[in-house]
Protein backbone atom coordinates (compact mmCIF):
# COMPACT_ATOMS: atom_id res chain seq x y z
CA UNK A 1 0.00 0.00 0.00
CA UNK A 2 0.98 3.41 -1.13
CA UNK A 3 0.64 6.35 0.80
CA UNK A 4 0.59 10.08 0.84
CA UNK A 5 1.49 12.48 3.90
CA UNK A 6 0.77 16.42 3.94
CA UNK A 7 1.91 18.12 6.51
CA UNK A 8 -0.01 21.24 6.04
CA UNK A 9 0.95 24.47 7.41
CA UNK A 10 -1.16 26.94 6.86
CA UNK A 11 -1.17 29.15 3.53
CA UNK A 12 2.44 26.78 2.76
CA UNK A 13 -0.11 24.77 2.29
CA UNK A 14 -0.60 25.68 -1.76
CA UNK A 15 2.72 23.63 -2.12
CA UNK A 16 0.96 20.93 -1.12
CA UNK A 17 -1.40 21.37 -3.65
CA UNK A 18 0.40 22.17 -6.76
CA UNK A 19 2.10 18.58 -5.27
CA UNK A 20 -1.34 16.82 -5.02
CA UNK A 21 -2.83 18.93 -8.48
CA UNK A 22 0.39 16.89 -10.31
CA UNK A 23 -0.33 13.68 -9.26
CA UNK A 24 -4.21 14.42 -9.90
CA UNK A 25 -2.87 15.24 -13.94
CA UNK A 26 -0.42 12.23 -14.33
CA UNK A 27 -2.52 9.74 -12.77
CA UNK A 28 -0.52 9.30 -9.67
CA UNK A 29 -3.18 7.17 -7.26
CA UNK A 30 -2.47 6.82 -3.62
CA UNK A 31 -4.37 3.67 -1.38
CA UNK A 32 -4.10 5.82 1.82
CA UNK A 33 -3.69 9.86 2.49
CA UNK A 34 -3.08 11.68 5.68
CA UNK A 35 -3.42 15.22 6.54
CA UNK A 36 -2.20 17.87 9.13
CA UNK A 37 -3.69 20.72 9.47
CA UNK A 38 -4.39 22.40 5.77
CA UNK A 39 -2.40 19.07 4.57
CA UNK A 40 -6.25 17.67 5.50
CA UNK A 41 -8.04 20.04 3.29
CA UNK A 42 -5.14 19.17 0.15
CA UNK A 43 -6.05 15.43 0.36
CA UNK A 44 -9.51 15.94 0.70
CA UNK A 45 -9.44 17.65 -2.82
CA UNK A 46 -7.47 15.18 -4.39
CA UNK A 47 -9.57 12.20 -3.26
CA UNK A 48 -12.57 14.07 -4.64
CA UNK A 49 -10.28 14.28 -7.56
CA UNK A 50 -11.20 18.19 -7.62
CA UNK A 51 -8.10 19.37 -9.35
CA UNK A 52 -7.15 22.80 -8.77
CA UNK A 53 -9.60 23.01 -5.94
CA UNK A 54 -6.98 23.96 -3.24
CA UNK A 55 -5.41 26.57 -5.26
CA UNK A 56 -8.59 28.57 -5.45
CA UNK A 57 -8.60 28.38 -1.71
CA UNK A 58 -4.68 29.56 -1.37
CA UNK A 59 -5.49 32.22 -3.94
CA UNK A 60 -8.57 33.69 -4.14
CA UNK A 61 -10.49 33.11 -1.45
CA UNK A 62 -7.95 33.77 1.25
CA UNK A 63 -7.92 37.41 0.77
CA UNK A 64 -11.99 37.58 1.94
CA UNK A 65 -11.92 38.92 5.12
CA UNK A 66 -14.33 35.97 6.15
CA UNK A 67 -11.49 33.64 5.79
CA UNK A 68 -8.84 35.29 7.76
CA UNK A 69 -8.30 38.55 9.98
CA UNK A 70 -10.20 40.60 12.11
CA UNK A 71 -13.42 39.90 10.77
CA UNK A 72 -13.07 36.51 11.23
CA UNK A 73 -12.26 37.50 15.11
CA UNK A 74 -14.80 39.80 15.65
CA UNK A 75 -17.60 36.91 14.42
CA UNK A 76 -16.16 33.38 15.62
CA UNK A 77 -13.32 34.81 18.13
CA UNK A 78 -10.63 32.94 15.33
CA UNK A 79 -8.14 34.67 13.31
CA UNK A 80 -9.39 31.55 11.01
CA UNK A 81 -12.68 30.98 9.72
CA UNK A 82 -13.03 27.76 9.56
CA UNK A 83 -16.91 27.75 9.03
CA UNK A 84 -16.57 29.74 6.37
CA UNK A 85 -13.76 28.11 4.55
CA UNK A 86 -15.19 24.27 5.48
CA UNK A 87 -18.58 25.27 5.68
CA UNK A 88 -19.94 28.10 3.45
CA UNK A 89 -17.20 27.46 0.76
CA UNK A 90 -17.55 23.92 1.06
CA UNK A 91 -20.68 22.22 1.81
CA UNK A 92 -22.90 21.43 -0.91
CA UNK A 93 -24.99 24.67 -1.48
CA UNK A 94 -21.39 26.36 -1.45
CA UNK A 95 -19.13 28.49 -3.56
CA UNK A 96 -17.31 25.57 -4.18
CA UNK A 97 -18.60 22.41 -2.80
CA UNK A 98 -16.40 19.60 -1.47
CA UNK A 99 -17.31 16.74 -3.51
CA UNK A 100 -18.12 14.13 -0.54
CA UNK A 101 -19.59 11.12 -2.27
CA UNK A 102 -16.45 10.96 -4.29
CA UNK A 103 -14.35 10.71 -1.42
CA UNK A 104 -16.64 8.24 -0.11
CA UNK A 105 -16.44 6.15 -3.59
CA UNK A 106 -13.01 6.59 -3.67
CA UNK A 107 -11.47 3.25 -2.15
CA UNK A 108 -8.55 5.04 -0.38
CA UNK A 109 -8.08 5.51 2.94
CA UNK A 110 -8.06 8.87 4.95
CA UNK A 111 -6.70 9.91 7.92
CA UNK A 112 -7.06 13.43 8.99
CA UNK A 113 -4.80 14.19 12.14
CA UNK A 114 -6.01 16.87 15.18
CA UNK A 115 -4.85 17.19 18.89
CA UNK A 116 -7.53 16.45 21.47
CA UNK A 117 -6.14 19.84 23.76
CA UNK A 118 -7.39 18.22 27.47
CA UNK A 119 -4.84 14.78 26.67
CA UNK A 120 -2.14 16.93 24.27
CA UNK A 121 -2.94 13.45 22.44
CA UNK A 122 -2.95 13.48 18.48
CA UNK A 123 -6.38 11.76 17.44
CA UNK A 124 -6.55 9.97 14.02
CA UNK A 125 -10.40 10.92 12.24
CA UNK A 126 -11.39 8.84 9.05
CA UNK A 127 -14.20 8.62 6.48
CA UNK A 128 -16.22 7.73 8.69
CA UNK A 129 -16.21 10.99 11.57
CA UNK A 130 -17.41 13.03 8.53
CA UNK A 131 -20.91 13.46 6.23
CA UNK A 132 -22.12 15.31 3.83
CA UNK A 133 -21.48 19.26 4.89
CA UNK A 134 -20.23 18.35 7.94
CA UNK A 135 -16.26 18.19 7.91
CA UNK A 136 -15.55 19.12 11.50
CA UNK A 137 -12.79 17.06 11.50
CA UNK A 138 -10.35 18.81 9.21
CA UNK A 139 -11.74 22.17 11.00
CA UNK A 140 -10.30 20.26 14.09
CA UNK A 141 -7.25 19.81 12.23
CA UNK A 142 -6.61 23.11 11.02
CA UNK A 143 -7.61 24.72 13.99
CA UNK A 144 -4.31 27.47 15.46
CA UNK A 145 -3.69 27.03 18.65
CA UNK A 146 -4.05 30.67 20.42
CA UNK A 147 -5.35 33.06 17.27
CA UNK A 148 -8.15 30.34 17.47
CA UNK A 149 -10.18 29.51 19.74
CA UNK A 150 -10.43 25.38 20.46
CA UNK A 151 -13.12 23.40 17.93
CA UNK A 152 -15.31 21.43 19.49
CA UNK A 153 -16.55 18.24 18.34
CA UNK A 154 -18.56 15.71 20.04
CA UNK A 155 -17.80 17.65 23.69
CA UNK A 156 -14.11 17.98 23.07
CA UNK A 157 -11.92 20.49 22.35
CA UNK A 158 -9.32 20.33 19.45
CA UNK A 159 -6.55 22.03 18.12
CA UNK A 160 -4.13 21.35 15.14
CA UNK A 161 -2.72 18.26 14.39
CA UNK A 162 0.70 19.50 13.98
CA UNK A 163 1.66 20.07 17.74
CA UNK A 164 1.28 16.24 18.20
CA UNK A 165 2.01 14.56 15.34
CA UNK A 166 3.34 16.49 12.50
CA UNK A 167 4.80 14.47 10.23
CA UNK A 168 2.49 11.48 11.00
CA UNK A 169 4.55 9.10 9.14
CA UNK A 170 4.28 6.27 12.34
CA UNK A 171 0.76 5.89 12.06
CA UNK A 172 1.19 5.82 7.83
CA UNK A 173 3.32 2.45 8.52
CA UNK A 174 1.27 1.28 11.27
CA UNK A 175 -2.04 1.14 8.93
CA UNK A 176 -0.34 -0.81 6.53
CA UNK A 177 1.90 1.50 4.12
CA UNK A 178 4.46 0.25 2.88
CA UNK A 179 6.04 2.91 0.75
CA UNK A 180 5.34 6.84 1.68
CA UNK A 181 5.47 10.20 -0.24
CA UNK A 182 6.06 13.09 2.26
CA UNK A 183 4.86 16.51 1.48
CA UNK A 184 6.48 19.18 3.69
CA UNK A 185 5.92 23.00 2.99
CA UNK A 186 9.54 23.52 4.50
CA UNK A 187 12.98 22.57 2.78
CA UNK A 188 14.11 19.22 3.91
CA UNK A 189 17.03 20.84 5.76
CA UNK A 190 14.73 23.45 7.70
CA UNK A 191 14.93 22.29 11.77
CA UNK A 192 12.38 24.31 14.11
CA UNK A 193 13.43 25.88 16.92
CA UNK A 194 11.76 25.45 19.91
CA UNK A 195 12.55 28.81 21.53
CA UNK A 196 10.08 30.53 18.96
CA UNK A 197 7.21 28.42 20.27
CA UNK A 198 7.65 29.71 24.00
CA UNK A 199 5.61 32.11 24.38
CA UNK A 200 2.67 30.60 22.56
CA UNK A 201 2.92 27.42 25.03
CA UNK A 202 3.15 29.54 27.75
CA UNK A 203 -0.45 31.46 26.73
CA UNK A 204 -2.22 27.93 25.83
CA UNK A 205 -0.75 26.57 28.98
CA UNK A 206 -3.09 28.70 31.09
CA UNK A 207 -6.10 26.59 29.83
CA UNK A 208 -5.13 23.41 28.56
CA UNK A 209 -1.85 22.22 30.33
CA UNK A 210 -1.04 18.87 27.95
CA UNK A 211 -1.86 21.16 24.56
CA UNK A 212 0.62 23.93 25.37
CA UNK A 213 3.40 21.46 26.38
CA UNK A 214 2.58 19.77 22.58
CA UNK A 215 3.47 23.39 21.42
CA UNK A 216 6.63 23.72 23.54
CA UNK A 217 8.00 20.58 22.16
CA UNK A 218 6.40 20.43 18.86
CA UNK A 219 10.32 21.76 16.94
CA UNK A 220 11.42 18.59 19.06
CA UNK A 221 9.10 16.18 17.55
CA UNK A 222 9.02 17.61 13.76
CA UNK A 223 12.74 17.64 13.84
CA UNK A 224 13.13 14.58 15.37
CA UNK A 225 10.29 13.18 12.32
CA UNK A 226 12.05 14.72 9.53
CA UNK A 227 15.61 13.69 10.37
CA UNK A 228 13.82 9.74 10.72
CA UNK A 229 12.05 10.56 7.39
CA UNK A 230 15.81 11.17 5.48
CA UNK A 231 17.01 8.04 7.01
CA UNK A 232 13.57 5.98 5.63
CA UNK A 233 14.52 7.84 2.30
CA UNK A 234 17.36 6.42 2.20
CA UNK A 235 16.45 2.98 2.36
CA UNK A 236 13.89 3.60 -0.44
CA UNK A 237 10.79 3.48 1.94
CA UNK A 238 10.45 7.03 1.13
CA UNK A 239 10.10 9.96 -1.14
CA UNK A 240 10.26 13.62 0.73
CA UNK A 241 8.96 16.60 -1.75
CA UNK A 242 9.94 19.52 -0.10
CA UNK A 243 10.33 22.93 -1.37
CA UNK A 244 13.85 24.18 -1.69
CA UNK A 245 13.00 27.46 -0.54
CA UNK A 246 9.89 29.35 0.81
CA UNK A 247 11.17 33.21 1.11
CA UNK A 248 9.66 34.71 4.12
CA UNK A 249 6.55 32.97 4.01
CA UNK A 250 5.22 31.90 7.55
CA UNK A 251 1.67 29.79 8.10
CA UNK A 252 -0.34 32.63 8.42
CA UNK A 253 1.53 35.49 5.35
CA UNK A 254 -1.35 36.45 3.04
CA UNK A 255 1.67 36.94 -0.16
CA UNK A 256 -0.22 36.16 -3.01
CA UNK A 257 3.08 36.14 -5.13
CA UNK A 258 4.78 33.40 -2.90
CA UNK A 259 1.82 31.28 -2.62
CA UNK A 260 1.45 31.21 -6.11
CA UNK A 261 5.21 30.14 -6.40
CA UNK A 262 5.13 27.88 -4.04
CA UNK A 263 2.25 25.91 -5.61
CA UNK A 264 4.07 25.89 -8.97
CA UNK A 265 7.11 24.58 -6.91
CA UNK A 266 5.10 22.39 -5.66
CA UNK A 267 3.61 20.94 -9.05
CA UNK A 268 7.46 21.36 -10.34
CA UNK A 269 8.84 19.05 -7.63
CA UNK A 270 6.42 16.49 -7.77
CA UNK A 271 7.79 14.93 -11.08
CA UNK A 272 9.49 12.52 -8.83
CA UNK A 273 6.38 10.73 -7.42
CA UNK A 274 5.61 8.51 -9.99
CA UNK A 275 8.95 6.78 -10.71
CA UNK A 276 8.97 6.18 -6.68
CA UNK A 277 5.48 4.81 -6.78
CA UNK A 278 6.36 2.21 -9.68
CA UNK A 279 9.86 1.17 -8.10
CA UNK A 280 11.40 2.81 -10.46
Amino acid sequence: MIGVIDVGGGLRGSYGAGVLDYCMDNDVVFDYGIGVSAGSANISSYLAHQRGRNYTFYTEYMSRPEYMGWKSILKTKSYVGLEYIYGDLSDSWGEYPLDWQAIVDNPAKFKIVSTNAYTGLPVYFDKSDMHQDDYGAIKASCNVPVVDRPYMLNGIPYYDGGISDPVPYEKAFADGCDKLVIILTRPKDYRRISKNDEKAARLLTHVYPSAGHDVLTRGEVYNRQVDEAVELEKQGKVLIVAPSDIGQMKTLTKDITTIRELYLKGYHDAQTIPAFVKGE
